[in-house]
């Protein structure tokens, strides 16, 4: 057993032989930072003050060789070697909100786009599911390992967890559960994970960028806004290869519409010529860079693949936006898995 003191807060917490940093933080109740869960995206990076650690594999993406020279651990692959002091920012919000383990059943499959899936899945009766706009649910799968997906949702609408899955070609857990997965299955999912959600405590305007299915949990954002009458001013950036692509275009269409404190703003990377795309194009991330001379003042809430969420934080910051106020979800890929467990 070893201890993990965090230098800011003074809080402290421990880590059984069998866990990492991270896990025992949330066992803990104590809220670090965090993402994947799975050493890809780098949300979960701290600084080792004393003591040591050893890391199990990560993606080089998300921490360098430099940055791990230089005492920083990525706390979701770091294993004490003997007692810790850290330096890492904790985030307030949560309500001692801890992630359990639920059955669900597959109430509905829906298709979105024509590589995009909804799945419904009903908690038990007796069971409320506690969590923030944004946050994501973990399926436990029959080998042990897991699959995350944001939650499309907003809280108060929690009848049922919506999810958005993309199905990949030759991706066996995706195309299984587009192609297997029958209504009415019974599933086992822990949840809730993540720290990225809605920021209530800030009154500031909000950039929220959306790549794929990245706009899940920024629906579930918005959706949760406007239940609670939260009229902060929001532009929506959508970023989709195609047309196609652009799931659930209507939604946030009848959005702007509707509500003078949204815009909408879909960016195309490829349009189709049969698109007849008369909008924006080119790199999400940009189109944010080009319509704003500075971003301070702002926040911003970033979710889609790892490369364009690390670009925007960059890019952002360089842009005047205040480092902390730079939210992320880097949606990453597993190796394919044939089968979710069954309760």
């Amino acid at each position: 057993m070893s201890k993990v003191t965090i230098k800011n807060s003074g809080h402290t917490f421990d880590v059984r032989p069998s866990q990492t940093v991270l896990q025992a933080a949330i066992e803990a109740g104590v809220n670090l930072p965090y993402g994947c869960r799975n050493g890809a995206c780098g949300a979960c990076k701290a600084e080792v003050i004393a003591g040591k650690v050893m890391h199990d594999d990560y993606q080089g993406s998300a921490m360098s060789d430099t940055e791990l020279a230089a005492g920083t651990a990525l706390l979701c692959c770091a294993r004490p070697l003997e007692d810790l002091i850290i330096e890492s920012r904790e985030v307030g919000g949560l309500a001692g909100i801890k992630p359990r383990i639920l059955p669900a059943r597959v109430a509905k499959k829906e298709q979105l786009a024509h590589d995009v899936i909804a799945l419904h899945l009903q908690l038990p009766a007796s069971e409320r599911l506690q969590f923030k706009a944004g946050q994501y649910i973990e399926f436990i799968l029959k080998d042990g390992k897991r699959r995350a997906f944001s939650i499309a949702n907003a809280p108060h609408d929690s009848d049922f967890l919506q999810l958005h899955i993309r199905v990949i070609p030759g991706g066996q857990f995706s195309e299984y559960a587009a192609n297997e997965l029958v209504e009415k299955a019974i599933l086992r999912l822990e949840a809730p994970f993540g720290s990225f959600f809605l920021r209530e405590d800030s009154n500031k305007p909000i950039i929220f960028v959306a790549g794929g299915t990245g706009f899940a949990p920024v629906k579930g954002m918005i959706e949760h806004m406007l239940h609670n009458n939260i009229k902060r001013d929001i532009i929506l950036y959508r970023g989709a290869r195609q047309l196609r692509d652009l799931y659930m275009n209507d939604l946030s269409e009848k959005w702007a519409k509707l509500l003078p404190n949204i815009r909408y703003i879909p960016v195309l990377s490829e349009p189709a010529e049969s698109d007849n795309w008369q909008g924006r194009t080119g790199l999400v991330h940009q189109a944010v860079l080009d319509d704003f001379e500075g971003l301070s003042g702002y926040q911003a809430y970033v979710c889609g693949a790892p490369a364009m969420c690390e670009l925007a934080h960059q890019t952002f910051v360089q842009q005047g936006l205040e480092s902390d106020e730079f939210f992320s979800d880097a949606f990453t890929f597993a190796n394919p898995v044939p089968k979710l467990a069954t309760v």
